[in-house]
């Protein structure tokens, strides 16, 4: 897929803080939603990831705040599925303004955890891609 998957999100306005604007907290949530979104589009429910008996393990996450969103934004999210050797893998996501302004990106690092074993598994992109019906949402 050449471009990444995105959904669109309405700022609502219990979202926002005492200075007006989205929640700090808020953009890490409509990063998770838009990759859940992108798994479901591939394919992959949670219920369906879960019952594997893997579920996703974010190990690191690192915001960059670029311009405020105010209530009644719309903003589409971005998911950027990135494979690679190994345990990780990395998630590239931007929250856009329709104006295109860019108001956030965040470059997470993650794994699939055994829930048995509570342990990451080797090659979580192999795991993932063997769930999908739709694996150009996930960059395969």
């Amino acid at each position: 897929m050449a471009e990444p998957f995105q959904v669109r999100i309405v700022v609502r306005g219990y979202e926002l803080d005492t200075q007006g604007h989205l929640n700090q907290a808020i953009y890490l949530q409509y990063c998770e939603h838009a990759r859940w979104e992108s798994l479901r589009a591939a394919g992959i429910s949670q219920d369906k990831l879960i019952s594997t008996r893997i579920g996703p393990a974010v190990l690191e996450n690192t915001m960059r705040f670029r311009n405020e969103l105010r209530g009644g934004d719309e903003v589409d999210v971005t998911c950027k599925w990135v494979w690679g050797e190994g345990k990780i893998f990395h998630v590239e996501q931007q929250i856009i303004r329709t104006d295109g302004v860019v108001a956030a990106e965040l470059s997470s690092v993650a794994g699939l955890i055994d829930l048995d074993r509570r342990k990451l598994i080797d090659n979580p992109a192999e795991h993932f891609y063997k769930l999908t019906e739709h694996p150009e949402f996930m960059g395969f």
